[in-house]
């Protein structure tokens, strides 16, 4: 009894967070007045700058709930998917380890290469349309070397971290092939994607910034799952042959090399992409795969309530989506002058920031919905609306300030060490994302639900 007590006490605690939250911003804005030689703002009532700031940025609002709502459907696919997934799963043993940080992966590129458009599309090196470029073929070549590496490196971080946790395991070749051949996959379709939005939502009109970091990351999501399945049936075709199967995985070998040297020499462009990006994405496939970690000891835990492995494509795709709109906007303001490269937040930084929590009140409430809804629809037993809607909603106000704080650190220090912050926010950003986002998750999850009492 006393423990049920003690779990009841902590919902309710967790449960006030965001209310909590929402106060703390509106008592800070009425009494910015107070503190306007640290913030510089005008003294105005929070009502009316709040007016104000919705009618200035309604825009930009509706541009980011309408990205994330799709991002939220290609996310609410990938987790139906993965729940269909059983087969490959028992076959393949450690196959989950390896799918989030592929997942991510894809988000991690081409976020940045969507990044890197919409900035050079803001200060003039592109225009939007489909045109050849220099700079254009340079950022194709660099994301094409960049999935090359990254997958080797992906499948190599997967394999250690089932050996160091003792998970069973196919072994580290299987691992490499269905990682590469995955990877070649989703960069086919995810370049031409990722173009055509970036370019044709700029020719409309409207800020890339705001519409192809949660798209592209949709797609992302969308195609990765598919992507994996299909590697999977080609390592069973190649593999009735142990000698095709070891001439290809050399042959992949040899390509990736030659293909990270001939980027390094090829332009400097290239080679900036290359090397600012490469150790900054091995990080962000150790994270990722640290949070395929997390999901394969706790999916047996899991399985048990269907609505909440639903809800967590959905709650790591949505915050990595929400933490990759506030970084392509604040690298966009460092490059075109709008935001300082200083280590206090200023207006626009805050603007940025403000508007970033305006989504999340929204879109969290929205993915806990759509999880136990999907639920009920494939007659699964779902752990009911309020509680679900009170789980995601929680997880997200614990998790949006402290990406947040580390976004603007990030953004502002790699600007302040010239490193392109489109090649080191969007990357870091997400991908820390993912495995904070999972640990969150899971532990508010089995709070809630009572299946752990702290």
């Amino acid at each position: 009894m006393k423990d049920k007590s003690l779990a009841k006490v902590i919902r309710s605690i967790l449960s006030a967070i965001p209310m909590f939250f929402v106060n703390s911003i509106i008592f800070g804005f009425k009494n910015i007045n107070k503190s306007s030689k640290l913030f510089k703002f005008e003294s105005k009532s929070f009502k009316k700058y709040f007016k104000e700031f919705l009618e200035d940025h309604q825009r930009s609002i509706k541009e980011g709930l309408i990205a994330l709502l799709i991002c939220a459907c290609g996310d609410l696919i990938a987790g139906l998917i993965l729940g269909n997934m059983t087969y490959f799963l028992e076959k393949y043993p450690g196959l989950l380890v390896l799918i989030p940080g592929a997942i991510g992966m894809r988000g991690n590129i081409f976020g940045s290469f969507g990044s890197r458009l919409s900035t050079n599309l803001h200060i003039g090196i592109l225009t939007p349309e489909f045109k050849k470029s220099e700079s254009l073929t340079n950022n194709i070549l660099s994301s094409l070397i960049l999935t090359l590496i990254l997958s080797l490196f992906l499948a190599f971080i997967a394999k250690l971290v089932c050996i160091i946790l003792n998970f069973e395991s196919i072994g580290f070749i299987d691992f490499a092939l269905i990682s590469i051949i995955a990877g070649i996959i989703s960069n086919v379709i995810m370049l031409p994607i990722t173009m055509f939005v970036s370019l044709k939502s700029f020719e409309n009109g409207w800020d890339p910034d705001n519409i192809t970091t949660p798209i592209i990351a949709a797609f992302g999501d969308l195609f990765t799952l598919p992507a994996i399945i299909i590697s999977i049936f080609i390592l069973s075709a190649i593999s009735i042959s142990i000698i095709l199967k070891y001439v290809v995985f050399i042959a992949f070998i040899v390509i990736i090399i030659s293909g990270f040297l001939y980027g390094l020499k090829v332009n400097e462009e290239t080679k900036t992409i290359i090397s600012q990006s490469t150790p900054v994405l091995f990080v962000c496939s150790i994270l990722g795969v640290v949070a395929g970690g997390i999901f394969n000891s706790s999916l047996e835990t899991l399985l048990t309530n269907p609505s909440l492995l639903t809800l967590l494509p959905l709650f790591s795709g949505e915050s990595g989506s929400l933490v990759s709109i506030l970084g392509a906007r604040i690298s966009s303001g460092l490059h075109s002058g709008l935001i300082e490269p200083v280590l206090k937040p200023k207006k626009n930084t805050f603007f940025n920031f403000l508007l970033s929590l305006i989504l999340a009140v929204i879109i969290y409430p929205v993915i806990g919905f759509l999880a136990e809804a999907s639920s009920h629809l494939f007659g699964s037993k779902g752990i009911g609306f309020i509680k679900i809607i009170e789980i995601s909603t929680v997880s997200g106000f614990i998790l949006i300030p402290i990406m947040m704080i580390i976004v603007f650190y990030i953004s502002t220090i790699s600007y302040r060490h010239n490193l392109d912050p489109d090649n080191i926010v969007l990357p870091i950003s997400t991908s820390t994302t993912d495995s904070i986002s999972s640990l969150i998750l899971i532990c508010i999850s089995l709070i809630f639900t009572g299946a752990i009492v702290l």
